[in-house]
């Protein structure tokens, strides 16, 4: 059973033990799970995170717009990211993957705009996954010792370190040209006369050519500039399996055209060739799951990615994010990760999985650690933000998923997502300020911000392929409102507006807060609905629920209302004033993100706080 089990599924469990001495090995599972500290990821998108330029010309080149190092991940820059209070930076778009620009110098083949998307091309259609994108190193020949140097970098700034890997799907014109001797590339050895095979590494069409899509909407390969590559045609025969997995020889517009789909031993009717995991296996380790497939002959592409894992945890990146998890067999993640917690148990492991029907499968099956909590907490705190929710919905979510909730990583914003403050969101970064403390407080389970979220990044440029509201992941561009604080890779916010600075301050205190609290990581009860029963003026548009661990007691109150100041007073349940023992009288209370000073009262047994909280404020009060 994993160490990290949320602290309800550990007493549940004990509480149901018949055998005393294993119930004592869960007690101390929990007093050990308890010492943990809450996880904080920054995530960046490597190639723009150091971008000064701002031209921001729609399909515009490295020399128009250009485009941001790994040298600009200074030691100045990363003690910022630290000091903000992050505890993991993932670097995104860091695996070599195709891009518009000529490397042929350094022995690169040129990117056909046909099959990329946007100049900068998509991240997650990697074309050699044994080597780093040219376009973020100063010296293109020395590439990969530059991120080793990164990675350095990073760890001396007391920071951990993700990068991405995509197992669901690959570069079209997947090459992996600095694959190590006595490894191949995907696909070196398919048999490309039939559809499927077991150890084949992509599906295939027989007997067809691939066609490259009609372009729409507007949309046209380097927006119509002229490209000696760009003549609607891409040689691929037999054509393959697209990378959402469509199956023609002519995918749409909106297929994952420039990807081709991974085979890990599934056939086309939806059987499959490999060994299941015997029942109960949810509730074995790593360690029982590794010993499980070391003796099993596994699909080709199961290894191939195994391998690819070991490399960079070997250079020293401290764990994954994986897109698109559940289009993957568990079975395979099971081998992959009960493989790499063999190397370093102590690695992360985020996957990102959009069925709610699914998360335990992946987690307790799949041995994830982390999984993308979108379709259910993100989507009810947008819904929330943007006027159309009620916060009485959210501890009901939180509830559904009790027994999973430390493994479901909690954001606001993405690389997917819309940016906060843009108009199709919530039209301002304020409004994110109470579903960020919700994201950052609610469980013990990680959180994690996109760069820029913390100065209001709206994502307003017209970078080329794609909209606004979304940061490119797919052109050279600059991340205005992020550019003024690096000022010049000053990186001292120099150049924010004070509304800017106020809004990094107030995630800073947050985020600080979050990664040291022990409550956070210790026992839960809503109050919300307590409050809504007995409290004349308390309303759906303001959430409340307590915190605390043998140190600290918090009471959290929230207001999402953007117009309207609330005041009540808040009541504290006699079993919480019981539980944390807590005497008659008067007891000081101080906010952790501004330090105003509040009293709990408490009274035959039952608490009382004076709440008057403005728009959009949060209180993070703390029992003195």
């Amino acid at each position: 059973m994993s160490k990290t089990l949320y602290v309800v599924s550990i007493l549940i469990l004990a509480l149901a033990c018949k055998s005393e001495s294993k119930r004592k090995e869960l007690i101390k599972m929990k007093e050990t799970y308890k010492k943990e500290k809450k996880q904080v990821i920054y995530q960046v998108f490597t190639r723009l995170f150091g971008n000064t330029n701002t031209t921001n010309k729609p399909w515009g080149t490295i020399e128009e717009n250009g485009v941001g190092k790994f040298s600009d991940f200074s030691e100045k820059a990363l003690n910022e990211i630290k000091n903000l209070g992050a505890t993991y930076i993932w670097y995104t778009g860091v695996p070599h993957h195709d891009v518009i620009r000529d490397y042929t110098e350094i022995g690169i083949s040129n990117d056909d705009p046909d099959i990329v998307k946007g100049r900068a091309g998509s991240p997650y259609a990697v074309k050699d996954y044994y080597n780093v994108n040219p376009d973020l190193a100063d010296n293109l020949q020395n590439r990969l010792e530059e991120f080793k140097a990164l990675i350095e970098r990073t760890h001396k700034a007391g920071l951990k370190l993700l990068i991405d890997i995509v197992p669901n799907h690959v570069a079209r014109n997947y090459e992996g040209t600095s694959t190590p001797d006595g490894k191949e590339p995907f696909g070196a050895s398919d048999d490309t006369s039939v559809e499927y095979a077991r150890d084949n590494n992509f599906y295939y069409i027989p007997g067809q050519s691939f066609q490259v899509p009609d372009w729409r909407d507007g949309y046209a390969p380097l927006g119509g500039e002229n490209n000696p590559m760009d003549d609607s045609n891409f040689y691929e025969n037999p054509a393959k399996w697209t990378g959402n997995g469509s199956r023609m020889a002519k995918p749409d517009f909106n297929d994952w055209y420039e990807t081709v789909k991974i085979n890990y031993g599934v056939r086309p009717d939806g059987s499959h060739d490999f060994d299941n995991l015997p029942d109960g296996f949810e509730a074995r380790d790593y360690v029982a799951h590794f010993d499980f497939w070391k003796d099993k002959n596994v699909p080709n592409s199961w290894v191939k990615f195994k391998d690819i894992a070991l490399f960079w945890l070997e250079m020293g990146v401290d764990g994954f994010r994986y897109d698109m998890a559940e289009m993957v067999p568990v079975e395979f993640w099971s081998y992959m990760n009960s493989h790499i917690k063999m190397k370093n148990a102590h690695a992360f492991l985020l996957a990102e999985v959009y069925n709610p029907d699914q998360y335990r499968n992946y987690i307790q099956r799949g041995k994830m650690d982390y999984l993308y909590d979108k379709v259910e907490m993100y989507d009810s705190l947008k819904n929330i933000m943007q006027g159309d929710g009620w916060t009485d919905h959210i501890p009901i979510i939180k509830r559904g998923t009790q027994d999973i909730e430390h493994h479901l990583l909690h954001f606001l914003e993405n690389h997917d997502e819309q940016r906060i403050a843009s108009p199709d969101f919530a039209g301002s970064a304020q409004k994110g300020k109470p579903a960020m403390v919700v994201s950052a407080t609610m469980t013990t389970a990680p959180v994690m911000i996109y760069f820029g979220q913390e100065v209001g990044e709206p994502a307003a440029e017209h970078a080329g392929f794609g909209s606004p509201t979304r940061t490119s992941i797919f052109d050279y561009i600059g991340v205005p409102h992020h550019q003024r604080w690096v000022n010049d890779k000053k990186f001292d916010g120099g150049q924010l507006t004070k509304e800017e600075a106020d809004l990094r301050e107030f995630y800073k205190r947050l985020l600080n807060f979050t990664a040291e609290s022990n409550a956070l990581m210790g026992e839960y009860q809503d109050i919300h609905f307590y409050n809504k029963d007995n409290t004349e003026w308390y309303n759906h548009h303001v959430l409340s629920y307590v915190r605390w661990s043998d140190d600290e007691r918090l009471i959290i109150v929230s207001n999402f209302d953007a117009n309207d100041t609330f005041g009540f007073e808040l009541k504290i349940p006699e079993d919480v004033i019981q539980k944390w023992g807590i005497s008659e009288g008067n007891h000081q209370l101080k906010d952790v993100l501004f330090e105003s000073e509040h009293t709990l009262k408490v009274e035959n047994g039952r608490g009382e706080v004076r709440i008057d909280i403005n728009p959009l404020e949060s209180f993070i009060l703390k029992v003195q």
